[in-house]
């Protein structure tokens, strides 16, 4: 039976389980924005294509699923293409759609042109995808689509591109179909003997966890080995929540928002650095010196890029699935729990209070937003400072509900990700930690929350200013450039006006009562926090070189 690309397409993206798509229309691509409406999937207007990828990056890693973002040719298309580096690098399977006026007239003067003769949007894409192509025929579309979707989930995980022209989508072929891969295995590590060896051996070792480890949902895992071998752990920014906070080995951040009790323990003389999912970046390893350098380094990650680059010591890379390859270390081993030993701490007192005497400090805002939280909260956070003085002060009892990237870290990527992930998880507590420049980039999102539902809360630290930049460039170089608003964002205001509920917030009562008010709202609500805007943030080490 023949059916219409369009209709195929969406045909797929019904099997797949894919109940919102996100986008902004355009003529290019309007067949598949009618066939979503005919085919009963919501379609999720956003307000700017960056972040209808953002929200669609949220809504896979929310579903364990697959995400959707669809833009029109030329520009609709480039703006998609940030979205994508960010997906990349939390490995998410987000399928990239983009229009193209016509296969049939390229060549010839175009309006938003997304081919080799303007903006070869296939092209684009490539660097920040793991497959980009155009579809320039309709007979194409069942080989083009299944690369697509394998390369989204095997292999090296990650968001795909498929640029297709409009006369393309109105072709008529053979009806197929195209299920998402269940084949694969993961790719397990020959023999870890030699990893087993270095950790009987070790007698000052530490765990170093990184976003891949969260990404990997390898908790139980990393906590068995932790125990079994009596292993202090840190943490990199991004793998804030690879652990319970509350565990007894868990000796805090490491990098930017790093603790002092973790620096102590990193310049005591390790032995054995055991890595993660890290890529060992400058924001990882920030204030990292010659004292801190371990005689040896296991180093687990799922590719081979950076792995054992970072840190010049001998290094033992365990390539793959890092779930799988811990497990086989594990067996090897007949590593245990010792679940006795190592019970959970018990939170930390927290008193709210209202004093305005004061300036309010990132650290106290963070305690209250945790004592206002159930443990189970999802909470995404922006580039910036307030996301590392969310690294160091937020204690997150309950693994994997942090997340945070330093890596290639978008400013706005967390207010997507929380609206996508909070529409796949509509049950669950969502939070966007984010501050007012981030704001000033993507919070017209908040507008896409409300308008389709989504009660996210927004956490907003509020200085007046591009915080990151303006105390490390001071730091630098005596003097900051360009990073302070003559006239800051009213946050609430800017809330309000797009249909959110808004709390301002002076003291950490102001937060406790906001952050409960908006835990029972079914309307997006913006927590704007008034913090200190002088007060230093956890991100100097960055200056310092190694020594």
């Amino acid at each position: 039976m023949k059916k219409k690309v369009y209709s195929i397409i969406v045909d797929h993206f019904k099997s797949w389980g894919v109940s919102h798509v996100f986008g902004i229309p355009g003529k290019s691509i309007s067949p598949l924005m009618l066939e979503l409406d005919h085919q009963e999937i919501q379609y999720v207007l956003g307000r700017h294509e960056t972040g209808c990828g953002f929200e669609a990056s949220g809504f896979a890693l929310g579903s364990k699923g697959i995400g959707v973002a669809i833009g029109t040719s030329g520009p609709g298309g480039t703006n998609l293409i940030t979205a994508a580096g960010q997906a990349r690098e939390f490995q998410l399977p987000v399928l990239f759609i983009t229009g193209q006026p016509s296969m049939s007239d390229t060549g010839r003067a175009l309006s938003q042109d997304s081919s080799p003769f303007c903006t070869d949007l296939v092209k684009m894409f490539e660097p920040v995808t793991s497959f980009s192509a155009r579809i320039e025929r309709g007979d194409l579309l069942p080989l083009y689509l299944r690369h697509a979707i394998e390369k989204a989930y095997l292999g090296e995980k990650g968001p795909v591109h498929l640029c297709i022209p409009f006369d393309v989508l109105m072709e008529e072929i053979e009806e197929f179909h195209i299920p998402l891969p269940t084949y694969a295995s993961p790719v397990i590590a020959r023999d870890v003997d030699r990893v087993v060896e270095l950790l009987n051996g070790a007698e000052r070792p530490v765990l170093f966890l990184g976003k891949g480890a969260i990404m990997a949902e390898a908790f139980e895992e990393i906590r068995t080995i932790a125990e079994h071998w009596r292993i202090p752990i840190v943490t990199a920014p991004g793998g804030k929540s690879a652990v319970s906070t509350s565990h007894p080995l868990y000796l805090g951040g490491y990098g930017l928002g790093g603790s002092k009790h973790a620096m102590d323990y990193m310049v005591s003389g390790i032995d054995l650095m055991v890595v993660i999912g890290s890529k060992l970046c400058d924001m990882s390893l920030s204030g990292y010196t010659v004292k801190m350098m371990p005689k040896d380094m296991i180093q687990f990650e799922y590719d081979i890029t950076f792995a054992g680059k970072s840190v010049a010591v001998p290094t033992e890379i365990v390539l793959g699935d890092l779930k799988a390859n811990l497990q086989q270390v594990i067996g090897a081993a007949g590593a245990s729990r010792r679940e006795s030993e190592y019970e959970l701490l018990p939170p930390a007192a927290f008193q709210a209070d209202n004093n305005r005497d004061r300036m309010l400090a990132a650290g106290d805002a963070f305690r209250a937003l945790r004592a206002a939280l159930p443990d189970d909260t999802m909470l995404f956070s922006d580039a910036g400072s307030h996301s590392f003085y969310a690294v160091q002060h937020l204690d997150m009892p309950e693994p994997g509900t942090f997340f945070f990237d330093e890596v290639f870290i978008a400013m706005g990527a967390a207010i997507g990700y929380s609206i996508g992930a909070k529409i796949a998880c509509p049950d669950r507590p969502v939070v966007c930690i984010t501050g007012d420049g981030c704001l000033l980039m993507h919070g017209t999102e908040i507008s896409t929350a409300v308008n389709h539902g989504a009660p996210v809360i927004f956490f907003v630290l509020n200085n007046g200013r591009l915080d990151m930049v303006d105390k490390g460039m001071s730091y630098n170089t005596g003097r900051s450039v360009g990073a302070v608003y003559e006239h800051p964002l009213d946050a609430s205001g800017f809330g309000t006006s797009m249909g959110a509920k808004a709390h301002r917030c002076w003291t950490t009562a102001d937060i406790v009562n906001g952050v409960n008010e908006a835990l029972q709202s079914k309307v997006a609500t913006v927590i704007e926090v008034m913090v200190d805007p002088q007060e230093i943030p956890p991100i100097l080490t960055r200056l310092l070189s190694m020594d």
